[in-house]
């Protein structure tokens, strides 16, 4: 790749694109709530659904990076490129995808269950549990820019499994509510 396609330009630009598009996606939530249409609800447990499904695609993809990294030889180019695609998915989709997560499945819990409910609490550990993941691996992206990583590509193999295994128990809690 030239200099320009990935200058500091492009990194601008890819800043400026996500801004807009949270702002957007926020305004429309704002607008949801202070003009709220019959069926808000629905509205907002879809937003909920795109956000919740965003923040997964980044939970299941950004370790399968890390292995690919972990086989990169420090320095190449390969593990550059790496390092910008761990950090662009954890900042631009990652981020405020769990963030909209959190407020909308919070406002959603506390606006129809009262935050009542044995399989509300379970769940919402398991998302607590989640984020600790989403944190963990936010740590990692850091690590991975410092060429600090000290997690074989193996063992990212091993930690890849967690965020599907969290998602499916929540999803089971919230679907079935068996308690």
């Amino acid at each position: 790749m030239s200099e320009r396609q990935t200058g500091p330009t492009v990194g601008r630009h890819a800043r400026i694109r996500a801004a807009v598009v949270i702002v957007l996606f926020t305004l429309g939530v704002v607008a949801l709530v202070f003009h709220p249409p019959e069926n808000l609800y629905l509205w907002l447990k879809a937003l909920h659904i795109v956000a919740v499904i965003s923040w997964m695609a980044g939970l299941l993809y950004l370790p399968r990076l890390f292995i690919y990294h972990s086989d990169a030889a420090r320095g190449s180019e390969a593990s550059e490129t790496f390092k910008v695609m761990e950090r662009r998915l954890y900042r631009v989709i990652m981020n405020p995808a769990m963030m909209l997560t959190w407020l909308l499945g919070l406002y959603l819990a506390w606006s129809v269950y009262g935050f009542h409910g044995g399989w509300l609490h379970g769940k919402l550990v398991l998302v607590l549990l989640l984020t600790g993941v989403h944190v963990f691996f936010g740590r990692s992206v850091k690590a991975f820019a410092r060429d600090d990583n000290r997690i074989t590509a193996r063992q990212w193999r091993f930690l890849n499994e967690m965020p599907a295994l969290l998602m499916i128990a929540i999803v089971m809690l919230a679907v079935v509510k068996p308690f």
